[in-house]
């Protein structure tokens, strides 16, 4: 399995042959400024919530790579209206997918579309993918309903979001980790915009000292999971 970053909460995953994109936010993010997204493919888009630092280029690759896109049934509903034809409403809890099984979970956050409409609740995923378990937080604070995935799965990654001030920072994402009992997190949603500017080495550190690993790879750099 592969893991490319795209910067703040969007990343590429490559897993059984099929391509899987998250939350597309890259042109409008100034350190991203060297990814073109006419080169990204995709098979599926997933979506967390309708906030613009996680659908701003949702449309334009939707329409691009004919991706399939899952989100929940309200941020679907708006997407739609944007002219996106190959789109599946989720709400929590398990959906059948070609690719396996895909679990909506809950995320403590806000949510509303880009033109101000409703956008429903926040949402992560677990997808299970070549063999592997893949937690994605989405955009959330620290909440006890994490503790059940630690009862559903034996998670070989979390990408968590680490910069704090509207999600998890660095020490609550190793508590999370603690409740879903994983070891082995990518941190996503940090540095892109001053009040969630962190201090990367620090970060690492943190999670070291409680015998985990945080990976934080650089805009557009792939890593093998």
């Amino acid at each position: 399995m592969k893991y490319t970053y795209y910067g703040q909460s969007c990343f590429l995953l490559e897993a059984d042959g099929k391509k899987f994109l998250f939350d597309p936010f890259i042109t409008h993010n100034p350190l991203a400024k060297h990814i073109d997204i006419k080169g990204i493919e995709a098979d599926y888009i997933l979506v967390s919530h309708g906030h613009a630092d996680h659908v701003a280029d949702l449309v334009e690759i939707a329409n691009q790579t004919k991706a399939q896109v899952i989100a929940l049934v309200e941020v679907a509903d708006w997407i739609r209206k944007q002219g996106v034809q190959n789109v599946t409403d989720v709400n929590f809890g398990k959906a059948k997918f070609d690719f396996g099984m895909l679990r909506t979970v809950w995320a403590t956050h806000s949510s509303s579309n880009p033109d101000g409409s409703y956008g429903g609740n926040p949402a992560g995923f677990v997808l299970e993918l070549d063999g592997k378990a893949i937690y994605y937080a989405g955009d959330t604070a620290l909440t006890v309903e994490m503790k059940i995935l630690a009862d559903l799965y034996h998670l070989d990654y979390a990408i968590l979001p680490i910069g704090g001030h509207y999600t998890m920072d660095a020490d609550d994402a190793v508590v999370a980790t603690k409740y879903i009992d994983c070891d082995r997190v990518i941190g996503v949603h940090y540095n892109t915009f001053p009040p969630i500017q962190i201090d990367t080495e620090a970060a690492i550190a943190k999670f070291k000292r409680e015998n985990k690993s945080l990976f934080l790879p650089g805009i557009g750099e792939t890593i093998e999971l």
